[in-house]
């Protein structure tokens, strides 16, 4: 990203749970828009799940054409050990890619400790992704300007 242009920013989000996802992405792309990004230069990309989204995260970042990438997803305890070693998976997947590829990537791939696929949990949780996908947005644009006050290393 250089100092005169906006950034180029690639959303990944999740199919699974669409319902609820969808409230963090649109809530991202419009913080972003809010911030001054066009919506020309955000990309929106989606996956069945979020284990699906590393992999894509990380041929995004090599691409060269992005300055950021953010993921959205949901990651539910089914009452049994999967999700977290889904969990673990996700985080330590979009970890590597940033560190790989020197292209922040940020996460609002979120797994909620309890969650029932009642009225009132999915309520909470539409809401509850709206105020992550406002923050991961917040995030993702405050480290690229800490990225590029950083002096250049040769």
């Amino acid at each position: 990203m250089n100092q005169t242009s906006s950034p180029r920013i690639a959303i990944i989000s999740s199919s699974w749970h669409r319902d609820i996802v969808t409230s963090s992405t649109e809530a991202t792309q419009a913080e972003l828009q809010r911030q001054n990004i066009p919506p020309e230069q955000i990309d929106h990309f989606e996956v069945p799940g979020a284990f699906e989204i590393p992999l894509h995260a990380q041929r995004l970042a090599r691409s060269g054409r992005y300055d950021a990438i953010i993921a959205c997803g949901l990651i539910v305890n089914g009452g049994i050990y999967r999700h977290e070693f889904v969990t673990t998976a996700v985080i330590d997947g979009l970890m590597r890619v940033q560190l790989d590829t020197d292209v922040p990537v940020f996460s609002a791939v979120l797994t909620p400790r309890d969650f029932h696929e009642h009225e009132e949990h999915l309520n909470f949780f539409r809401e509850h992704f709206v105020k992550k996908g406002t923050e991961v947005a917040r995030a993702c644009l405050e480290t690229l300007r800490a990225l590029q006050a950083l002096p250049a290393i040769a």
